[in-house]
């Protein structure tokens, strides 16, 4: 059993998925920090600080005006909390927005190095296809005759 095990662990595609893995990790370190530190102010300025996560609705149960959902939760009422909802769905927008962009560049930068790669690749010498299919014809004409 150590020997699968062994054998297992040793197969690329395992050691791929654990890169990637990892790779994952750091992305996502590096996607939060941008969402947070980054997109998230930017967006605050714009809707004056809005937080939704607190707007909810008691279904039952009695609540204090103006209480933090919380506390609207710890007190035992029932409630609707449409705006954790509400902040849960624009943060995966913004998190989605901004790996789309990350993604984007990567694969311009990977496109452009493409790109470079084929332009320093010397030109195929020797004759063009026009040059070719007119030796055939010259070959077959010279054949039929």
């Amino acid at each position: 059993m150590i020997k699968e095990f062994r054998e297992f662990i040793a197969r690329g595609n395992v050691m791929d998925m654990a890169v990637g893995i990892i790779i994952g990790a750091a992305f996502t370190a590096i996607v939060s920090s941008m969402v947070d530190d980054l997109i998230n102010p930017i967006i605050g300025l714009f809707t004056g600080g809005i937080d939704f996560s607190n707007m909810y609705l008691v279904m039952s149960g009695n609540v204090p005006d103006g209480a933090s959902l919380q506390a609207a939760r710890d007190s035992g009422a029932a409630v609707f909390a449409y705006g954790s909802f509400l902040m849960a769905v624009l943060n995966f927008l913004i998190v989605a927005w901004v790996v789309f962009l990350l993604v984007k560049a990567v694969n311009r930068a990977r496109d452009m190095a493409i790109a470079k790669k084929e332009e320093e690749a010397p030109a195929p010498t020797g004759p063009s296809q026009e040059e070719l299919l007119a030796q055939i014809r010259d070959l077959l004409a010279a054949r039929a005759a």
